[in-house]
C-alpha cells in the first residue's frame, strides 16, 4: 500500500495565523489578538503561499480574512497541493517572517470620486493594484492631485485608512436656495360651509357659517417677500451659486386695495371672496320675501340671501354664496355655495348648481350638481344628484330612494331604495363634472385637429399654384386661412395640456366607497370605481368598496 502523504501546517494559534494544506484545498485562519494592530503584513502571508506553490487564490479574500481575525478557517484555494517540492515544515517554520517585497508595490490604488454637484469627494481603494492599505499622506496626495482643496476631513481620513471601505474625505458647503414669496392670509375659510355644532354633538343645519365676513379697513392678506439664496463652496474651493426665491404678484379684487406695498385691506364691509389669485370683498344682497314676480330674476355679483322662497321658473344667480330660508320649487339657482333651509322640489324643471357645496333639507324630483359636496338632511327622492366629492344623506331619515346619485369619492346614507324595490342607482369613483369636462375637451380637441388638418391641406394646395392670378377675394381667403392656423395650433396645444391635467385628476379617483348605516333594499344597483353590482337581497350596515376588481361588502 502506498504510504499516506503528510501535508504540514504553517503557523499556530500562538503565532496568530495558521495555514493548513488539506487534501481538499488550502485553509487560512487568523486568530483574534489583544492588540489593535496586525503583527505581520499581507506580503508575508502571500510569500508563504508562494513557497508552497499556491498561486490560484483570491487576494481580496486573503486581505479580508486578515482584517477580520475571527479564528474561523477560510478556504483560499481548492487546489490540492502535492507534498513533492514543498519545503519541509522545519524549513518553513524556521523562516523569518519578514517582508520580501517592496512595501510601495503592495499598496492599494486610490481613486478619488467627486460627486456630480462637486460637494463631496469619496475615496475608494483599488485592490487590483495592491492589498496594503494606503497611508493618510497618500490619501492627501491623491486629493491634491485631483484638485480637492476645500473641506478635507482629517478625522475621516485617519479612520478610513484603517480598512478598505470607501469613505468621504472632503465635503464642501451646499448652497441654500432662497424661499419663494407667498401670500399669508389673515382669515380662515376652512370652516366655511360647515354647520354649527350645538349641544350633544348635534349640528344646526340652519346655521351653516356660509359667509366669511370682513369690516372696512380690515387687513386681509400680506405678501411675505422672497429671500436671497446663500452660495456654497465645492471641494475644489470654487463658489456654488444659489437660486434666489421667486417673487409673486400681489393682486386685489373688487372693494380691496394694496397698502404699504405688501398688504391688502378691505374697503367696505362684506364677504371675503377669492377669485383665482385675487382677494376682494363682495357686498351682501338681502331679499326680504320670495323671489318671484315681485323681484324678477336675480343675477348678482356677490352673495345673496333670500328670506322666503324661490318660485318656479325664476333664476337666482350669484358669484358668491346663496342662502334661501324657504323652498326652491322648479327654479334655477347657481352660486358658489347654495343653502336651502326648506328643501328642493324640482317639479320636472329647474336645477341647483354650486361651485362648492349644496345643503338642503330634502330633494324631490330635483336636479342638483356641486363641484365639491352635497348634504341633504332628510331624504333624496327620485332625483339626480351629482357631486365632485361627497353626497351625504345621514340626518333624520337619511333616505335615498329612486333616481341617480353620483359622487367622486363617497356616498353616505342610512337607507337606500325601499320595500317596493324601486330602481335606485349609485355611482362613486368618478367625478361627474370632471368626466364631463374631459369628454368635452376631447371632442373640441378632435374637432380642432381636423380643422387644422383641413387648413394645412388647403394651404399646401394653394402653394402649388400662382396666387398672383387669383381674384382678390380668393387671395384674401388664403391670407385669412394662413393667419387662422397659428392661433388654432396654440389652442390645440392648450387643449392637449388640459386633457393631460384632467386625465391625471381622473386617475387619482380610485378609492370610491358607499356607506349605508341601516339597509340597502333589492333593486339598488351600484358602480364603484366603474365596477358594477346589483342587489337582489337586502344588505345591512355595510360599506361598499372595490377589492380584486369586484364590489365587496364590508362592515359599516
Amino acid at each position: 500500500m502506498e504510504e499516506e502523504k503528510h501535508y504540514p501546517a504553517v503557523g499556530s494559534e500562538k503565532a496568530g495565523y495558521l495555514f493548513e494544506f488539506r487534501p481538499d484545498g488550502v485553509y487560512f485562519t487568523v486568530y483574534p489578538t489583544t492588540g489593535s494592530s496586525i503583527l505581520y503584513e499581507l506580503s508575508d502571508m502571500r510569500q508563504i503561499l508562494a513557497d508552497y506553490g499556491v498561486d490560484d487564490y483570491d487576494i481580496l479574500t486573503l486581505a479580508k480574512t486578515v482584517r477580520k481575525a475571527d479564528g474561523v478557517p477560510v478556504k483560499l484555494s481548492s487546489r490540492v497541493v502535492s507534498s513533492d517540492g514543498i519545503a519541509s515544515e522545519a524549513e518553513v517554520n524556521n523562516k523569518a517572517i519578514l517582508p520580501t517585497h517592496d512595501a510601495a508595490e503592495e499598496y492599494a490604488g486610490i481613486d478619488v470620486d467627486v460627486s456630480r454637484d462637486k460637494i463631496t469627494a469619496t475615496i475608494r481603494f483599488d485592490l487590483k493594484k495592491g492589498t496594503r492599505c494606503p497611508t493618510a499622506d497618500m490619501v492627501r496626495q491623491a486629493l491634491k492631485e485631483k484638485g480637492v482643496v476645500y473641506g478635507i476631513d482629517e478625522a475621516a481620513i485617519a479612520k478610513g485608512v484603517q480598512s478598505f471601505d470607501s469613505f468621504v474625505a472632503a465635503r464642501g458647503v451646499a448652497p441654500v436656495n432662497g424661499a419663494d414669496a407667498h401670500i399669508e392670509k389673515k382669515y380662515d375659510i376652512s370652516h366655511k360651509g360647515r354647520p354649527r355644532i350645538i349641544e350633544s354633538d348635534r349640528v344646526d343645519y340652519k346655521d351653516m357659517n356660509l359667509f366669511v365676513l370682513a369690516k372696512a379697513g380690515q387687513l386681509l392678506a400680506e405678501r411675505i417677500p422672497q429671500t436671497h439664496g446663500q452660495e456654497g463652496k465645492d471641494v475644489f474651493g470654487f463658489p456654488v451659486p444659489a437660486r434666489n426665491g421667486k417673487p409673486i404678484p400681489l393682486t386685489v379684487g373688487k372693494n380691496a386695495e394694496i397698502r404699504e406695498e405688501n398688504k391688502i385691506y378691505a374697503l367696505i364691509d362684506g364677504q371675503i371672496v377669492e377669485d383665482g389669485k385675487r382677494i376682494g370683498i363682495d357686498p351682501h344682497l338681502s331679499i326680504s320675501g320670495s323671489v318671484g314676480v315681485g323681484t324678477g330674476n336675480i343675477d348678482f355679483v356677490g352673495s345673496v340671501q333670500v328670506s322666503g322662497n324661490i318660485d318656479a321658473g325664476f333664476i337666482v344667480k350669484a358669484t358668491g354664496d346663496i342662502e334661501v330660508s324657504g323652498f326652491v320649487s322648479g327654479a334655477d339657482v347657481e352660486g358658489r355655495n347654495v343653502f336651502i333651509s326648506g328643501g328642493i322640489t324640482g317639479q320636472g324643471r329647474g336645477k341647483i348648481t354650486a361651485k362648492e357645496d349644496v345643503r338642503a333639507a330634502f330633494a324631490e324630483n330635483a336636479l342638483v350638481e356641486a363641484g365639491r359636496d352635497i348634504y341633504i338632511a332628510d331624504a333624496v327622492l327620485h332625483s339626480t344628484i351629482k357631486a365632485g366629492k361627497k353626497v351625504v344623506v345621514e340626518d333624520r331619515r337619511g333616505l335615498i330612494t329612486g333616481g341617480y346619485i353620483a359622487a367622486g369619492e363617497e356616498i353616505r346614507a342610512k337607507v337606500v331604495g325601499n320595500q317596493a324595490f324601486v330602481v335606485t342607482k349609485l355611482v362613486v369613483g368618478v367625478n361627474p363634472a370632471l368626466s364631463q369636462r374631459y369628454q368635452q375637451a376631447c371632442r373640441e380637441y378632435k374637432e380642432d385637429k381636423q380643422r387644422l388638418s383641413q387648413i394645412t391641406q388647403m394651404l399646401n394646395t394653394f402653394s402649388k399654384i400662382d396666387t398672383s392670378r387669383l381674384p382678390e377675394n380668393r387671395i384674401a381667403q388664403i391670407a385669412a386661412l394662413t393667419r387662422s392656423q397659428f392661433p388654432l395650433a396654440g389652442k390645440i396645444k392648450r387643449e392637449e395640456k388640459l386633457i393631460e391635467e384632467l386625465q391625471e385628476e381622473l386617475g387619482k379617483m380610485e378609492d370610491g366607497k358607499i356607506r349605508v348605516a341601516d339597509i340597502i333594499y333589492p333593486g339598488v344597483s351600484v358602480s364603484v370605481n366603474s365596477i358594477k353590482r346589483s342587489f337582489q337581497t337586502e344588505a345591512r350596515g355595510c360599506t361598499l368598496t372595490v377589492q380584486d376588481d369586484e364590489v365587496t361588502i364590508g362592515p359599516y
